[in-house]
């Protein structure tokens, strides 16, 4: 099993099979519109920018389960990370990453690489790297901002 087995919801509640990011390097964030760490959106926009046309892509799961920081619709989301950040990336349906409810996808990626607090997200903004075999390679905490993974970003994306 790896990253290609799932489908997830794009913002419109349509589904979409990840095998379309197959060959790339990708990262998954869980964010939030009203946390501490939204500015990061503008790291990881940076980060989309100076790698998407060499195979990165980023996929964003907006996630309301840390503190309520990220109220309203998927489409209020967007238009705030587009408003404020100039976000291009991908957006996602809003997702819960812990609990009975965590998505299928979350379930696998805490299975495959643990974080300082066991399995469960600690909070917005937690990152993983997949390679482009659809393998879950790093875990990155929410402290870990998008230019400091950025090394490790491309290094995947020269393999």
């Amino acid at each position: 099993m790896n990253l290609y087995d799932f489908t997830v919801n794009d913002r419109e509640e349509n589904p979409v099979s990840l095998v379309c990011c197959k060959g790339k390097v990708i990262l998954i964030v869980n964010s939030a519109t009203h946390c501490g760490f939204t500015p990061q959106y503008a790291g990881l926009q940076k980060l989309y920018e100076e790698f998407h046309d060499k195979g990165l892509e980023i996929l964003d799961f907006p996630c309301n389960q840390f503190g309520k920081q990220a109220p309203g619709t998927a489409a209020e989301i967007c238009e705030f990370r587009v408003s404020h950040y100039h976000t291009t990336f991908p957006q996602f349906a809003k997702i819960e990453v812990n609990g009975a409810n965590a998505s299928p996808l979350y379930v696998y990626l805490k299975q495959q690489l643990k974080g300082i607090c066991g399995s469960n997200i600690k909070w917005n903004f937690t990152k993983f790297l997949i390679d482009k075999n659809g393998n879950a390679v790093k875990r990155y905490g929410p402290n870990k901002t998008p230019q400091a993974i950025a090394k490790d970003v491309e290094a995947f994306l020269n393999r």
